[in-house]
């Protein structure tokens, strides 16, 4: 909103609502996290960025395997730290489409850090999570947001917003903060690796699906299994009605039939196009007389999602992430900026195309959404959700495009998700199919359509987190119409 009123463009507002969520919601993102950006230009191209960040030049995976360890550790270990690509992604984005001075595009997330803010529910509840180590760690917000509504200041973020807006990446990769991770890694990381650029202009994914063209990231995202869904459920035919049983089985078995070897071909050379082909092609998976009973490869992701669109055809659809929660528990000390555990895509397995190495990035849930049609834009559109983000924005797509339906009853429909036994990173990697959670209020149909499919079907309470935070702008003739997920509390959708 207030780069919006002061002259701004989408891209300004963009960088500025992340720069405050930043601040106020550390326990979703942060600049110890990983950004990834779609960028609809007002002639209609669509530009993708990916600012997720690489392994540091201390990466053994054979040592962490002679360790006795099977997968990367989810908390309290460096080693799932990558080099963080939020900050060299606000500058991408800002070098080549913001209109308005990085200082002023900062300006709000540096008077709330150094003015303080009043502690949301959800900060409180998540510091509340922490173990006593990651209190340690976090102390600078575990002794603020004690209870909803009290005042949290952050005074060295704002120095380091300050001295971004000033110095550019050279005053935090190369500042304290650098300097901190440097020394936290303990050989993991050096100070080449956080003098080398983390954000790179790559060819986004398209697809034709629903009568648009929905675009989204190239691997390392696992944006790809977005498309693949859709054009599943497109090739197979979604009834007409959502309340249909149809519906929501058609989707769930398109979800399955797409991802299910993720794990497996996932990895940050392989090729977009060939794994969407690949994943796009399992027609008869998905309409098979009964359900596949294939086996898969032997705390929930926190992530912010936001979207921008002005009246210029400029839009953005930005994805920034800890991860889980507040990422490794670990933070770095001068600045008090928590670490991602980004690292946690990585395999250990030797030989894996994903497996940890310097300079590699992980497989990333994180996969926002824009859509266009006959050369302009359409949609923006995303969610938080780990695994269960392509299959929450296939939801979507399919609402939005197939069925019509308005952006708000878009976004508050009840939807489905596919679940692992633990973490929201789990759905493909446990030993056993996944189960099809379903959010109250949905058709009375769904559940017993998927389990007499052969699913293993549970409810979810209704606008539970665990079906995600989606936020959708729509082009519409006389404006845009939005919505802002309900399940995300303190979600908004505005407009200037």
């Amino acid at each position: 909103m207030w780069a919006f009123a002061n002259g701004g463009n989408a891209v300004d507002a963009a960088i500025a609502a992340n720069g405050a969520t930043a601040v106020v919601a550390p326990h979703l993102c942060g600049l110890g996290g990983d950004l990834f950006a779609l960028v609809m230009a007002p002639d209609g191209t669509v530009h993708a960025l990916n600012a997720s960040g690489r392994a540091g030049s201390g990466a053994d995976a054979a040592a962490m395997r002679d360790e006795g360890l099977a997968a990367i550790p989810l908390r309290h270990d460096v080693r799932a730290v990558t080099v963080p690509g939020c900050v060299d992604g606000w500058l991408a984005l800002h070098e080549r489409f913001g209109s308005l001075a990085l200082a002023d595009v900062l300006r709000p997330a540096i008077a709330l850090a150094a003015g303080g803010f009043p502690a949301s529910p959800l900060l409180v509840g998540s510091v509340a999570a922490l173990d006593e180590p990651g209190r340690q760690q976090l102390h600078e917000l575990a002794v603020q947001a004690t209870t909803a509504g009290a005042p949290v200041r952050r005074p060295a973020m704002a120095l380091v917003l300050q001295g971004i807006a000033s110095g550019g990446r050279g005053s935090f990769y190369g500042g304290a903060f650098g300097e901190g991770l440097v020394e936290v890694g303990g050989g993991w990381f050096s100070e080449d690796d956080l003098a080398a650029g983390q954000a790179d202009w790559v060819e986004p994914l398209c697809a034709s699906v629903f009568g648009v063209e929905l675009h989204t990231m190239p691997p390392n995202s696992q944006g790809y299994l977005t498309l693949a869904i859709a054009q599943l459920a497109e090739q197979v035919g979604l009834p007409e009605s959502p309340d249909d049983e149809r519906w929501a089985r058609v989707l769930v078995e398109a979800a399955i039939a797409a991802s299910h070897d993720r794990p497996a071909v996932l990895h940050e050379g392989a090729d977009g196009p060939a794994l969407l082909t690949t994943a796009a092609s399992r027609v008869e998976e998905v309409g098979a007389p009964t359900v596949s009973r294939r086996p898969v490869s032997a705390d929930d992701g926190d992530t912010t999602y936001l979207c921008t669109a002005d009246a210029s055809g400029l839009a953005v659809s930005l994805i920034q992430s800890n991860a889980s929660g507040f990422g490794s528990f670990l933070a770095e000390p001068t600045t008090g900026i928590n670490l991602h555990n980004r690292g946690l895509g990585f395999s250990l397995q030797a030989g894996h195309p994903a497996e940890l190495a310097p300079g590699r990035r992980p497989p990333h849930t994180l996969s926002p959404a824009i859509a266009g049609r006959d050369g302009r834009l359409a949609a923006v559109l995303g969610t938080m959700g780990g695994d269960a983000q392509p299959q929450i924005v296939a939801q979507l797509a399919a609402r939005l495009f197939a069925a019509g339906v308005s952006p708000a009853d878009a976004v508050a429909a009840p939807r489905w998700v596919l679940r692992g036994p633990s973490t929201g990173f789990d759905t493909w990697t446990s030993s056993g199919p996944p189960t099809v959670l379903v959010e109250d209020g949905a058709p009375a149909s769904w559940v017993p359509g998927l389990a007499g499919r052969g699913h293993h079907v549970a409810r979810g309470a209704a606008f539970d987190g665990s079906f995600g935070h989606a936020h959708v702008i729509v082009a519409e003739p006389a404006g845009f119409g939005v919505a802002a997920d309900p399940r995300s509390v303190v979600g908004a959708a505005a407009a200037v």
